[in-house]
């Protein structure tokens, strides 16, 4: 592979798929394109000490105070100011509709790659970070840790899972918000092809209870283009044994009619609601959904 061959599979995500499992490609979009180029757009300067807080199974041993323990009976980890600043939770969708893939990898793969990679700069910076996949319900979870392990458990279950089931984002978001145990930074990965209203609702709770969110939507080309020309099955990936034949012409129009407005409507309530929003597609590099994210918070310093 040339020199400008390599360039090109760095910029497409089926191509990079090539190099490796998450993990390698992960650190690959992280290390090639981040490291060096930023400034920490997550940590402050100070170490100041803050305060006191429960300790949790994944805290580093070494932050223990064990003059509190010797006091108390109960184990305590010294916060500082450096450590409060970002506790990071990726919320992948892995619902049926994720399953997607037209030209190029699916929305899923796209999803929890991209989730690999924030999870990789986030770690490699200090800060906590968990992992919650849902469909209809939660299905794995990874309470957020800088434990330098905490990587290659989130790459772990995010290889072995797979897309099915309905989604059900509002009764999802509704049910982790009681168990995040403090103020977080939420990125949540999906298509949110659900009912809106509710899902908007169930995101604004969050920010009430003082949560940064941040949400990518993952949709495929196809799925924003409509290119389809003769007449095609669709086929539901959510429920089963649901097909129609159709004549792409005569639908186009409307469909992409119905899309831009639900689009639009999503960019609405996220901006009321103080939520980043940023819309990807499937063959956008993952450096530059990264890169925008990175932007858009050091812009907010």
């Amino acid at each position: 592979m040339t020199p400008s061959q390599t360039a090109r599979s760095f910029d497409d995500p089926t191509s990079l798929a090539q190099f490796g499992g998450l993990e390698v490609v992960a650190k690959m979009v992280v290390e090639g394109y981040l490291i060096g180029q930023h400034k920490s757009p997550f940590k402050g300067s100070s170490v100041e000490f803050v305060e006191h807080r429960q300790y949790y199974p994944g805290d580093e041993i070494r932050h223990i105070d064990w003059r509190a323990y010797g006091k108390t009976g109960h184990y305590y980890v010294k916060e500082y100011e450096e450590e409060t600043n970002l506790r990071a939770e990726l919320l992948v969708d892995c619902s049926g509709s994720m399953a997607f893939r037209g030209r190029t990898i699916s929305k899923f793969d796209y999803a929890r790659q991209l989730a690999a990679a924030l999870a990789y700069l986030l770690l490699g910076q200090r800060d906590a970070c968990g992992l919650i996949t849902f469909d209809r319900k939660v299905v794995d979870r990874c309470e957020p840790s800088t434990n330098r392990e905490t990587f290659g458990r989130i790459v772990k279950l995010l290889q072995a899972r797979r897309p099915s089931q309905e989604s059900h984002l509002a009764n999802v978001m509704t049910s982790i918000l009681p168990t995040l145990k403090r103020r977080s930074l939420v990125f949540l990965f999906s298509d949110c092809f659900d009912d809106l209203e509710s899902l908007t609702a169930a995101l604004k709770q969050l920010r009430t209870a003082r949560h940064e969110v941040v949400l990518f939507q993952i949709t495929a080309p196809e799925e924003e283009e409509f290119p389809f020309k003769h007449p095609t099955q669709f086929r539901s990936l959510e429920r089963i044994g649901y097909e129609i034949l159709a004549d792409p012409y005569r639908l186009r129009k409307a469909y992409l009619a119905r899309f831009t407005s639900f689009r639009e409507s999503l960019i609405k309530h996220c901006g009321s609601a103080g939520i980043d929003f940023l819309p990807l597609t499937t063959d956008q590099p993952y450096h530059k959904a990264i890169g925008e994210f990175l932007r858009r918070r050091s812009d907010r310093r």
